[in-house]
């Protein structure tokens, strides 16, 4: 049996267009300019044209306009639904008042930034899966920030593990690359980062049966799609220290180690920087690695934007044994100190929710500060080595561990951001912990290589509020607790820091919030039609700032939903933005 997942196929010919009249899509798109390198390294406050809104991954703007006097004025603007259901992640890209919306199985829009009308519409033609392929057909619906913009182009990583090139003023093909084989269970499900010439991409389905022995970060030519260079985040023939921290498994029987977020870049060290997953089977017992620390999992790489070569790397959490993987956000941070700028690289990379800062150029460990309760890493030494809670390693088949936090808690891709007027890294954070279960089962095709059973997610003991918005002041030396709010609903959104002195992130019981970025008080707040999702972003158009809210379907949700069962989650998908901006005068 097969199946197709794309199941709303609403075109008749190939993955090309669906037009709405030329009225509509005329003037908007005849003013839309080229995403120069200039722009992309300089990107003006008024568009976002990234998945951060810059390299440096900092998730903050520079509007004002919306601010902690006016923020209570907001109303909604638009409104638009997405194009198709599945999990709910995306993030919208505006530049010169054209908006772009990816969403799952590889569907793109274009949108009239002030208006919301459709301009069009490109749906990729994925290839049909066997049935009992479960795990790789819900990566077609768990798409995150998939598009980057270039020039003329829009870039689209698909789930079927290819790139594709569209004309950004009408959705056509300009080129496509087959990367790697879907049949293998290789897919994409994060955007590229543009440098230059170059589509710096990363490959997930690394935890899948058929991908043993390699998982991905490459560079592709901008222009044809050939590639320049890949490196191997579970297989570094040149590092002899990585190949021993296997123990006696061989390149060709490692899994996992995917770069489940988009990397972040420094132009003058020309050093791009991406953080890895957990290592596939998830306990040692299952893998053969013993005690071995199987490198580069849970880890931050520096490589070489020119020629993939990596610099330095660094270690968040060696042995997983319970998928607390560190693949998100790595966040640029300059900092004045005497008349020394220090250039930091700032994280809350993983599930266990706690936060690091090196020093990018080096990758020497600077400072760390739990925030969530977390039972797996018993200390950090100074020079930043990681010891990890030997009693929560599982030595027999079918005996549970008591794991904090879960599976499901801790830091998860929803992004955190950081203010450079505040010096303070705002990050949306779950508590809870499960039973981490390892089993024997067998590999098969399609399907997750996990050899793990996960029990129901709960709560730490004395523990009421499941989610908790953190806002940690950051320095060269230590981070600490500015503010936090916490809730009884988890956070579903990452967050969103402007100028204008606001957070803004989302939840669980469907509300955007707008906090004080210096104390935490909720200033303004809008319940919505669904958990909010993906990543709220801000834009100008005309001389008007707006504020664009995805919302929809939300693992993150129902993961814990149990420890809030007061706040039933919505039974439809739901997935949709919602577009505020300020009331004028007249209205």
């Amino acid at each position: 049996m097969k199946l197709d997942i794309r199941k709303h196929l609403l075109i008749a010919s190939t993955a090309l267009i669906a037009c709405v009249p030329a009225a509509f899509a005329q003037g908007v798109l005849d003013n839309y300019t080229p995403v120069t390198p200039e722009l992309l390294a300089n990107p003006p406050k008024g568009d976002w044209l990234q998945w951060r809104g810059n390299y440096s991954n900092t998730g903050f703007s520079e509007l004002d306009q919306i601010n902690k006097e006016t923020v209570k004025d907001l109303e909604l603007a638009w409104a638009w639904p997405m194009a198709d259901v599945g999990i709910q992640e995306t993030v919208p890209l505006i530049h010169d008042g054209v908006m772009f919306l990816q969403t799952s199985d590889g569907i793109v829009e274009a949108l009239d930034a002030k208006s919301g009308d459709l301009l069009w519409t490109y749906r990729h033609i994925l290839p049909q899966l066997n049935s009992t392929w479960s795990y790789q057909a819900n990566q077609a619906r768990r798409q995150k920030n998939s598009i980057a913009l270039a020039g003329d182009k829009i870039i689209l990583t698909t789930p079927d593990a290819k790139l594709v090139a569209l004309e950004a003023k009408t959705g056509k093909i300009a080129w496509e690359k087959q990367v790697l084989d879907w049949k293998k269970g290789y897919s994409y499900t994060v955007g590229a980062l543009i440098v230059d010439d170059k589509i710096i991409s990363a490959i997930s389905g690394c935890s899948i049966a058929g991908t043993a022995g390699g998982c991905y970060i490459m560079a592709h030519d901008l222009n044809s799609g050939e590639e320049l260079w890949r490196f191997n985040t579970i297989n570094d023939p040149e590092n002899p220290e990585q190949q021993e921290s296997w123990g006696e498994v061989p390149p060709e029987n490692r899994w996992g180690g995917t770069p489940w977020t988009t990397g972040s870049y420094d132009p003058e060290l020309g050093l791009t920087y991406w953080g890895v997953g957990m290592p596939g089977p998830y306990a040692e017992l299952i893998r053969g690695s013993g005690d071995g620390s199987v490198l580069y999992t849970n880890s931050t790489l520096a490589l070489d934007v020119n020629t993939g070569k990596l610099k330095w790397y660094y270690q968040h959490l060696p042995r997983d044994n319970w998928d607390l993987d560190s693949p998100f956000e790595r966040i640029l941070v300059d900092q004045e100190v005497d008349g020394e700028t220090h250039k930091m690289l700032i994280s809350v990379p993983g599930k266990n929710g706690i936060a690091f800062a090196l020093d990018r150029e080096t990758g020497e460990y600077l400072w760390s500060k739990e925030t969530v309760f977390q039972n797996v890493v018993s200390k950090i030494d100074d020079d930043g080595t990681v010891h990890i809670n030997e009693d929560l390693v599982p030595t027999a088949v079918g005996q549970p561990v008591h794991v904090c936090t879960s599976v499901s808690g801790g830091k998860l891709w929803q992004v955190g951001s950081y203010s450079p007027l505040t010096q303070t890294y705002y990050v949306p954070l779950t508590e809870a912990c499960n039973e981490v279960t390892p089993t024997q089962s067998e590999f098969t095709a399609g399907n997750a290589v996990g050899s793990v059973k996960f029990g129901p997610r709960v709560l730490p003991e004395g523990q009421d509020n499941a989610g908790l918005f953190e806002a940690l002041s950051v320095n060269t030396t230590q981070g600490d607790h500015l503010w936090q709010h916490r809730q009884r609903e988890a956070p579903t959104s990452s967050v969103l820091a402007t100028a204008g002195g606001l957070v803004f992130g989302g939840d669980a019981a469907r509300y955007i919030k707008a906090f004080d970025d210096k104390t935490g008080d909720v200033l303004w707040q809008q319940r919505l039609n669904a958990p909010v999702g993906g990543s709220p972003v801000t834009y100008e158009v005309d001389g008007e700032q707006y504020l664009v809210v995805p919302t929809g379907y939300s693992n993150s949700a129902s993961s814990i939903a149990s420890a809030f069962p007061e706040t039933p989650l919505p039974n439809g998908n739901g997935n949709s933005i919602f577009v505020f901006k300020l009331k004028t005068e007249a209205e």
